[in-house]
């Protein structure tokens, strides 16, 4: 927190967003009130936060990996993702390539720090790791780095409350899924978060809510 346009205060002490959306339907199914425990990324991403009952279902545009499988249970995929390259808007950077010599943010634990690493010494940049994306924004912003990838959805929504002073430019299309995580095992409750994906996209109700968070249309596969 926070990871708009997915999770985010809406400035009353409310947490709003796309992710959240789904879990007041799950929780609207099960006859229960919706209640949010905020958690750093790596407890969510390694199971630790739903293991330790921090919570009972993960929602922060989580990736879908092998790796988050084996201590994972996912439910199946609500949101086809991808990277994107953020710069301040005087620079001359336009991709990867351009950034030799320089430093690129990206977060500890997300996919967008694997991509960044992978292609680190093929173009010549230095990877810094930042908790939150917010630190990696502000770092931007500072010009303590050059350039910060992450998901393409948070990163537009932050460059249209800084237009002006980022600008997004690259686009890598990953193949990424994201998915809602329980407990190792915990198959009764995805089975509900199943059943939610699937009842949201045959109502209408995810194509309302992905207009309102994170616009346009899904893309079709």
């Amino acid at each position: 927190m926070p990871y708009a346009p997915f999770e985010v205060d809406d400035g009353s002490g409310k947490i709003v967003g796309f992710d959240i959306d789904f879990m007041d339907w799950m929780a609207k199914d099960l006859g229960v009130t919706t209640k949010i425990s905020v958690q750093q990324f790596v407890a969510i991403k390694s199971g630790t936060a739903t293991k330790t009952k921090k919570c009972d279902i993960s929602a922060a545009a989580m990736t879908i990996t092998a790796e988050r499988m084996a201590s994972i249970t996912f439910s199946n995929p609500y949101y086809d993702a991808s990277q994107a390259l953020m710069v301040l808007s005087s620079s001359s950077a336009k991709s990867l390539a351009d950034l030799k010599g320089k430093k690129l943010g990206a977060q500890t634990g997300t996919t967008g720090l694997a991509y960044a690493q992978k292609y680190a010494e093929q173009y010549g940049y230095t990877v810094l790791e930042y908790a939150q994306i917010s630190d990696e924004e502000v770092a931007l912003q500072a010009s303590k780095i050059d350039a910060a990838i992450h998901d393409q959805p948070a990163l537009n929504e932050y460059s249209k409350q800084q237009a002006g002073k980022v600008k997004i430019v690259d686009n890598f299309n990953t193949g990424e899924e994201y998915g809602f995580g329980v407990a190792l095992g915990n198959t009764a409750l995805a089975t509900v978060a199943n059943y939610v994906i699937a009842k949201s996209k045959a109502d209408g109700t995810y194509l309302a809510s992905y207009k309102k968070w994170i616009g346009g249309t899904p893309p079709t596969k």
